[in-house]
């Protein structure tokens, strides 16, 4: 996790409003056999609720019932500011925030990702979705913006908390089945009680399927607990169990020709590289294959050097084979009626093996979180306030493996390439006021110290000619980073509010980035520095009636040293991470909607975000020469300058076929770079799907309630690309040019963009999915 206090998502209200970007959240009643909600301590407006002057959004219960969606892509659309991509595997969902970590090939970045408060993010800044089944959860909760002041490293973009649902909300036994195109089958139960002094939720599920891409077979297992127990009137205990394990079979990334050509690499079996001997016969397989529009890897033969031959991600046996453990406990203690103690400790273990590429990743990652807090309220200077101050302490200790594959199949591995043990930790103090100036006016300050340590070394192993050279390269960097914030939160009346925020961000580079070269080869590149962005938010929600809700944000944020990461080519070379001394992300988030006939109701979340680079030179090089490009006004790759989401739908109101709905939903994504340069562009899309749901209570002593739904999802069987990683220009080895981004026939260098692997996926086509629940 990034060394974030969680308090300010922990103690969420457990039911949010039917509607995203409001001022306020309104809180529902638990249920018809749940007790009082007894007073809380300090009051639902305090800050570790729902952050004062934050730019948030909550995605309502209602997302995840209408439709019980495959991975949290399907329902973070819901926000403005937020973009959503695949990663490597089923449900490994690259997150960005205002386009912040956009660039990441796999798992999240610059963003710290909480469950139920509990830390998703491990202290090395990476969060991984695999873990995460939206059938769970009963609300999302988005926060734009810097936010290290109160989240700590790694929050340049802002943070996400994902709330079960509660006990008391469940109040029995849920079973459903969801099952669709492509053999997607999930068996999922939810369990939830609460009586007296404790409240229980267990949720369990088993997934699997076969994507449209051929190796595509994915089987995944979830649980996730939440229980809070309350021994006296002053003392709260939580406990949090995440457990998640995950087998799935993964493609070749492609070039843009590649995905033109064959975007769902049908037929890319065998071209009997596995078995070719010779360098003529390895050419001819590597030929058939980009004839095929295949993605290949070039693999050892003897698996540590010499004759290198293509294989298919069929051949090679790509795949991910990972497990995740999570155990968290929470000890809320009141001092006195205005005054919370709270402590947490969370261990987290990640296993990892991931034969990927050209290279398989091996090793554990355990983890262990603590932090400790006090809440108060009491008068400053004759104004209403509330006082926060806490301290944390966070570290990861892992060891990486990196081996060759070789043929054979099933992810056969070959000689070790590299070993890099490595411990990063961090520990800091953050303190926040929140001051109620007027009954209309509220001034917020917050400011956060972060100290972070990252000690490890880089051993690579090569063939030399006689026996195994081995090579060392050590680091032990520190890293010192202040977070200071600043907000007024005006709200005038019932139909307004406005808040103007100040605030800043920063993040530590990980470990893996200290090792790989721009070349994509292992070496030192410990230079790197801590990215800092400080970014301007005004915001205003708009309620004028009951069935109208608009909220618009205009952002401006300037980024220091922002970390970039690209591929430089196909596996076995790896993503570096370098830094742009000077960038710009500025743009403006929409959340609408309008219930404009009884039943009826339209909602909008769109996002321009025009993100360049104002001081950044690159240098390239080929052969004997080197050129230097001046890339200040270029825009940032990976970023899409329009995010849509817009959805209308009716639910009958009342009546006997009330629970009856449905909706249609259109999704734009605008094209976008994936080169310094701009010189290529991928394309964006436009992806139109049909929802037809229906959930009715039963009046039974045994059944509850009962729901049902079916979707079209890509309607027109749009081909679309659903992920592309950055590629690094290069140029030509005589004229030192850049070479062009597109090229319509590859030529036998490959030189241009279009032509380079391993960076882009094709998205679903049309798909039908369908469920029904039933609650005891």
């Amino acid at each position: 996790m990034a060394s974030a206090s969680v308090w300010p998502l922990a103690v969420q209200a457990q039911q949010p409003s039917e509607t995203v970007a409001l001022p306020t959240v309104d809180v529902a009643g638990a249920g018809p056999s749940a007790q009082p909600a007894p007073e809380p301590i300090l009051s639902p407006e305090t800050f570790y609720q729902n952050p004062k002057g934050q730019v948030e959004t909550t995605i309502p219960d209602s997302r995840m019932e209408d439709t019980k969606a495959f991975s949290v892509l399907d329902v973070l659309r819901e926000s403005p500011g937020v973009e959503t991509k695949q990663g490597n595997g089923p449900r490994d969902i690259g997150i960005s925030i205002r386009g912040s970590g956009a660039q990441v090939g796999f798992g999240v970045r610059n963003i710290v990702i909480f469950d139920d408060g509990f830390p998703v993010t491990q202290p090395d800044g990476l969060s991984r979705t695999d873990l995460i089944d939206p059938h769970a959860y009963g609300a999302i909760d988005v926060i734009r913006g810097p936010s290290s002041a109160l989240y700590g490293n790694y929050a340049t973009g802002g943070a996400l908390n994902f709330r079960m649902r509660t006990g008391a909300q469940i109040d029995g036994i849920e079973v459903g089945t969801d099952a669709g195109s492509f053999g997607y089958l999930n068996n999922y139960l939810a369990y939830g009680r609460k009586s007296g002094d404790y409240d229980l939720s267990l949720f369990v599920s088993n997934v699997i399927g076969n994507g449209p891409t051929d190796t595509n077979l994915f089987n995944t297992q979830t649980v996730n607990f939440l229980g809070t127990y309350a021994p006296t009137p002053n003392d709260r205990f939580t406990f949090k169990v995440i457990n998640n394990s995950l087998y799935g079979d993964l493609p070749n990334r492609l070039s843009l020709n590649q995905f033109y050509a064959n975007p769902f690499q049908a037929n890319c079996y065998s071209f009997g590289a596995a078995n070719a001997h010779t360098a003529a016969a390895a050419s001819a397989a590597a030929a058939a294959a980009a004839a095929a529009g295949c993605g290949v890897n070039n693999v050892y033969v003897n698996g540590y050097s010499g004759l290198k031959v293509p294989l298919t991600a069929y051949e090679a046996g790509l795949h991910r084979h990972d497990s995740r453990s999570i155990l968290g406990l929470r000890w809320e203690h009141d001092l006195d009626s205005d005054t919370v103690w709270r402590t947490q400790i969370v261990a987290d273990n990640k296993n990892i093996n991931q034969p990927t590429g050209a290279t398989d990743a091996v090793g554990p990652e355990p983890s262990l979180n603590f932090m400790t807090d006090l809440t108060s309220r009491w008068r400053l200077f004759g104004f209403d306030a509330t006082h926060f101050v806490g301290v944390f302490a966070n570290t990861e200790s892992s060891t990486s493996w990196t081996y060759n594959v070789t043929p054979g199949g099933n992810a056969t591995i070959g000689g070790l390439t590299q070993v890099v043990p490595s411990q990063q930790t961090n520990a800091g103090i953050r303190g926040r006021e929140e001051i109620k100036l007027t009954d209309s006016l509220t001034a917020i300050g917050g400011w956060g110290a972060e100290y972070t340590n990252i000690n490890g070394a880089l051993t690579t192993y090569t063939p030399g000619a006689t026996a195994l050279v081995i090579g060392r390269t050590p680091a032990n960097n520190n890293y010192y980073n202040i977070a200071p914030e600043g907000s007024l939160v005006y709200r005038p009346n019932n139909d307004w509010q406005i808040k103007a925020r100040v605030a800043t961000g920063y993040g530590t580079p990980q470990a893996s980035n200290l090792f790989v070269l721009p070349s994509g080869l292992a070496g030192n590149n410990t230079q790197l520095k801590s990215q800092t962005n400080l970014g301007y938010d005004l915001a205003v929600d708009w309620t004028p009636l009951p069935t109208v809700k608009l909220s618009v944000d205009g952002f401006y944020e300037f980024f220091h040293n922002e970390l970039i990461s690209q591929t430089p080519g196909p596996s076995p070379l790896q993503a570096y991470t370098f830094n742009a001394p000077r960038s710009e992300h500025r743009g403006v988030e929409v959340a609408a909607e309008y219930r404009f006939l009884d039943g009826w109701k339209a909602k909008v979340a769109y996002t321009y975000d025009n993100q360049i680079y104002t001081q950044y030179y690159e240098s390239l090089a080929a052969g004997t020469l080197t050129s230097i490009f001046n890339r200040a006004g270029n825009r940032i790759p990976g970023v899409s300058p329009n995010v849509m989401t817009a959805r209308l739908g009716y639910d009958v109101p009342v009546g006997p076929l009330k629970g009856l709905g449905g909706y249609a939903e259109y999704y734009l994504t605008d094209a976008f770079y994936v080169d310094n340069g701009n010189l290529l562009k991928v394309p964006g899309s436009q992806i139109v799907n049909l929802n037809l749901h229906y959930d009715a209570d039963v009046q039974n002593t045994f059944v509850q309630k009962i729901g049902a739904f079916f979707e079209v999802r890509n309607v027109f069987d749009s081909t679309y690309l659903a992920a592309a990683s950055n590629i690094t220009n290069t140029i030509n080895s005589v004229t030192g040019k850049q070479n062009p981004g597109y090229a319509a026939i590859c030529p036998a260098s490959n030189a241009a963009l279009s032509c380079t692997t391993g960076s882009m996926y094709a998205g679903m086509p049309r798909t039908f999915v369908g469920g029904i629940g039933v609650r005891f």
